[in-house]
Order: C-alpha cells, then sequence, then structure tokens
C-alpha cells in the first residue's frame, strides 16, 4: 500500500515524483495497509493528570483505548496490519514516534490523548481532532504548548532545534512537505469528529490546524484525537469508565472504516458516499483532484493517466515540478466524486485542492471550515 517514506534531505527536490508507466515513487511494495496508533505520552510523561481525582492520568487513558481500538481493527479487519508507538506505560520520545512511523511503512498514523482546560474550573468539554496547520487561536496554541511540551522531559533535545510552534515561518519547509496529506488528513479528522457526535453522543468542538511535532515530522496522512476534558469532572468521569472507552473506541473505528471504504482499501465492495449536504463554492473559487507530480511534462492525453479525461498541468516554480490536475468543479461533493473515480482508477494518493482566482489557497479556507 502506499506510505510516504522521506526525509527531510530530499524533502524539497522530489515529492511524489513518478516514472513512466505513472508508478509513483516511494510507494509501498507491502499488500498490507499499516495504521499506526500513537498512545500520547507514556512513561514518566503522565501527560495531563485532570482534576486530581483518579490515579489515572492521560497516558492511561490513550493507552487503553490504543489498544482497544487496536484490537477491533485486527478483529474485524483481518486485512488491516495495526501497529503502535508503544503497548504498555513507557516514554518513546516524540521524535522516535515520527522516526518509528516513517520507517515501519506505515499508510496512516492517529496519535489519541485526553485534553485539558489550564488555570480554569473545568468548564470546557467535548473532543477536537487535529490535522496539522498553524493557528493563531490561543487555545489552540494552549493545546500545543501543552503536548509540546514533552520535549522538556527527553535527554536528548538537540533533535527538536529547528522545531518552533511559535514561528510558523520557520516550520515552512515542513508544511509544504504535508500539503500532499493534508486533505485525506481532513478527511479522517471529520469523519472522527461526526462519529464522536453521532456514535458516541458526545460534544465534538470540530476539527482544527495546529502545529504539533509527531503531525509535522509524519510523512502520510495523520491526526491528532483529544477524546475529551479531563478537567471537565463529567467528562473526566466518563473516559475513566469502562463504558466511555468503548464507546470512544467504537466511535474512532467507525470512523476508520469509513475512510478505509472512501479509499476503496482492502476489497470493500460497497464504496463508502459521503453523506453531506452540498457544499458550493464562491464563483471564483474551483476544486480540483490532483493526481500526480512529475519533473517530466507529460501530454495531458488519456493515454498517459490511465484513461481519465479533462487533465490539467500546471507548473510549480517553488518545487520545481509539473502538477497534474483531474477535472473541476465549484461543487465540493461533485470533486469528492471525481476524487474516487481518480482513486479506483490506481491514484490511491490522489486529494482535492482548491483554487481562488487561478491562485492555489488552502483547503480548509476554501471550504470555510469553522472550528470553536
Amino acid at each position: 500500500m502506499q506510505t510516504y517514506r522521506l526525509s527531510l534531505f530530499v524533502l524539497f527536490f522530489s515529492v511524489l515524483t513518478f516514472s513512466f508507466d505513472m508508478t509513483l515513487y516511494g510507494q509501498s511494495s507491502s499488500d498490507s495497509f499499516v495504521i499506526m496508533i500513537d498512545p500520547g505520552h507514556g512513561g514518566r510523561d503522565s501527560g495531563t493528570p485532570g482534576t486530581g481525582r483518579y490515579k489515572t492520568t492521560e497516558k492511561d487513558i490513550a493507552l487503553d483505548v490504543s489498544l482497544a481500538l487496536g484490537k477491533m481493527i485486527q478483529q474485524k479487519l483481518p486485512n488491516i496490519k495495526v501497529v503502535y508507538t508503544r503497548d504498555k506505560d513507557v516514554f518513546p520520545s516524540l521524535n522516535g514516534r515520527a522516526v518509528v512511523a516513517n520507517k515501519k511503512d506505515v499508510d496512516l498514523f492517529i496519535s489519541i490523548h485526553c485534553n485539558a482546560q489550564p488555570g480554569k474550573k473545568g468548564t470546557a468539554y467535548g473532543s477536537e481532532t487535529y490535522v496539522l496547520g498553524t493557528t493563531k487561536n490561543k487555545q489552540n496554541l494552549e493545546v500545543a504548548k501543552r503536548e509540546n511540551s514533552v520535549i522538556a522531559l527527553e535527554d536528548n533535545t538537540e533533535v527538536y532545534k529547528d522545531f518552533n510552534p511559535n514561528s510558523p515561518e520557520s516550520l515552512l519547509g515542513l508544511m509544504i512537505a504535508q500539503e500532499e496529506y493534508l486533505d485525506h488528513s481532513i478527511k479522517l479528522a471529520r469523519y472522527i469528529e461526526d462519529e464522536f457526535q453521532t456514535t458516541g453522543k458526545r460534544r465534538s468542538r470540530g476539527v482544527k490546524q495546529n502545529i504539533f511535532y509527531v503531525l509535522a515530522y509524519t510523512y502520510m496522512p495523520s491526526v491528532l484525537v483529544e477524546l475529551g476534558f479531563l478537567t471537565h469532572k463529567k467528562e473526566e468521569e466518563f473516559l475513566n469508565s469502562k463504558r466511555g472507552k468503548d464507546i470512544m473506541t467504537k466511535s474512532l473505528f467507525n470512523a476508520l472504516e469509513k475512510y478505509l471504504k472512501y479509499l476503496n482499501i482492502d476489497g470493500h465492495s460497497v464504496v463508502f458516499v459521503e453523506e453531506t449536504s452540498a457544499v458550493q463554492a464562491s464563483s471564483n473559487v474551483e476544486f480540483k483532484v490532483q493526481i500526480a507530480a512529475s519533473s517530466k511534462a507529460l501530454e495531458t492525453k488519456p493515454y498517459n493517466f490511465k484513461g481519465l479525461n479533462n487533465i490539467t498541468r500546471n507548473y510549480d516554480e517553488n518545487r520545481k515540478l509539473y502538477k497534474y490536475y483531474y477535472g473541476g468543479a465549484s461543487d465540493y461533493n461533485e470533486i469528492l466524486r471525481l476524487e474516487k473515480e481518480a482513486i479506483n482508477k490506481g491514484y490511491k494518493s490522489s486529494f482535492v485542492v482548491a483554487f481562488k482566482d487561478g491562485k492555489k489557497i488552502a483547503l480548509v479556507d476554501a471550504l470555510k471550515t469553522t472550528t470553536n
């Protein structure tokens, strides 16, 4: 299955380039789709202690839900391979989590955490799912500060010298690299938050963007899930209960199953159809499906693109690459249909991009995603 094992040294020179037969470089030869589950914190890093009423902390709840999720995947989706950054109460470094994900042929990375509201009386509650991105929201920055603070507990902090969440400009290269996976990360994040609401009957605080180390340095679609606030007494009780953990685990599994069905992974005969209302972009916004990028200028003919028509090509001056797009629509649901067509043709890494007045913009901006 497709993986993205890219190093920082080649990141800016070759991203999703392909050979004459359109086979993407970096494509895994593995027959299994690999999901890495990352239970946040661990060992001497307890994560948030919550209200202090329980012996268990964030690291314990994250591990319980992670192991239960992995077990459910293996029982119900036996052709999906599950690996963990930790499967017991140990302390893997943030860098270690990212390194092992990139080395283990991972196709999807999901990091599981619990939230906290520092310095207040615990009025905030609900789930949040994050994808990589910058933010100026004060609350979001506090979340990033807390989840990245484990760096101070590590023996070797030199590896993090170039990582500065307070300076998004310093992370520009990482942001550019991750744009190839952002659409799929957002898609999974939305499935997760939808399932927390429908299956879990929980409050969702939405899909958000933030600078987390484990998202910035894992080169595959990746999300970080905050199950709820341990500083909120009722939510802390829920997440410490077996029932609460079971509900959140089932919600996460349902979201992952929808994501896999969307990709038509593992021989699913039923292709999941998103139940969304029509999302119509403004007249100067157009969605397209990026299917590949190459240093070669290929003719935009169907025989070069597995029979797909309506192919356009743009040259990216910054990255010195030709990018190839399938279709075009102002209706987001229509472009999702075209994305599925591209995926079914074999372009498993295809993703939706957006243009405004002919210039590429962030997909989340085009969709005008509203988060709390």
